[in-house]
């Protein structure tokens, strides 16, 4: 948000053991109905809802941990791959696929644009370095407020 200058913060709430639906157990790789953490932000620029996220992490990894909660506890904020690591789960890659589409009636609603207002819908999957998925997210951004960059790292000497 500082490159863009505006102001940014974001706003959350979660739920423990919340029954993954069929494609977010899916994602995860657990059985449909398996207990998972949801977490839904609205992430803000000078206060107005710029992106929506809803995170999914299983529950019998984070459960009974003190990172149990994204948004709380000592690890509050400090995103997935730090508060993986410090129950000891390694996050070595995520996987991310954008695809356009046109926003729901409830996302224009908390996005402040028309229902037919094109966004872009990521689905992100982190996953351990044992390939075990530990948290999936889908992330939706109004197609005119964002433009989507990736940069690839290439080592040469693994070639």
């Amino acid at each position: 948000m500082k490159a863009v200058g505006k102001q940014g913060d974001w706003e959350s709430r979660t739920e423990a053991k919340v029954p993954a639906p069929a494609e977010i157990a899916g994602r995860l790789g657990v059985a449909e109905g398996d207990l998972c953490v949801r977490t839904v932000y609205e992430f803000l620029g000078d206060g107005r809802p710029v992106q929506l996220s809803t995170s999914w992490e299983p529950y019998d990894l984070t459960g009974g941990t003190l990172v149990v909660l994204p948004e709380g506890g000592p690890h509050a904020g400090a995103g997935v791959v730090n508060r993986m690591a410090a129950i000891g789960v390694v996050v070595s890659h995520a996987v991310e696929q954008p695809e356009p589409r046109q926003a729901t009636a409830d996302e224009a609603s908390l996005l402040g644009i028309q229902k037919s207002a094109l966004v872009t819908h990521i689905r992100r999957t982190y996953y351990s370095d044992q390939g075990r998925p530990v948290e999936t997210a889908d992330i939706v951004v109004p197609a005119a407020l964002c433009e989507i960059v990736y940069e690839i790292p290439v080592n040469p000497s693994l070639q």
